[in-house]
């Protein structure tokens, strides 16, 4: 199980808590596989894109407008944290919905 995330991001920290056999990928530093890149943004869309950032917020009209996997890569922060892969399985951010996913509720 792979955690992509930031290690100082609190959602993140209860996510790696919460599963302790897994691994985190800091987005930051090591940026996120393209194929695992992709294969998210097939399956949450525009919920990938974390619009409520600072890093959001700080972009101009025409940055936001870019396409969202070419944001990623050039502000891995802007992603949605944490985004967990188990195998075939991907689950995006730590709420309720998303530990009942990974089985921990």
């Amino acid at each position: 199980m792979i955690v992509y995330g930031l290690k100082n991001c609190d959602s993140c920290r209860k996510a790696l808590k919460a599963l302790p056999a897994a691994e985190l990928v800091d987005v930051r530093a090591e940026g996120v596989p393209a194929e695992v890149l992709q294969k998210a943004f097939a399956h949450f869309e525009s919920k990938l894109l974390n619009t409520r950032s600072t890093t959001w917020r700080q972009l101009d009209e025409g940055e936001r407008g870019q396409d969202p996997l070419t944001l990623i890569k050039t502000h891995p922060t802007l992603m949605k944290r944490p985004l967990i892969v188990d195998g075939d399985q991907m689950v995006l951010g730590f709420d309720k919905a998303a530990q009942a996913a990974l089985g921990l509720e």
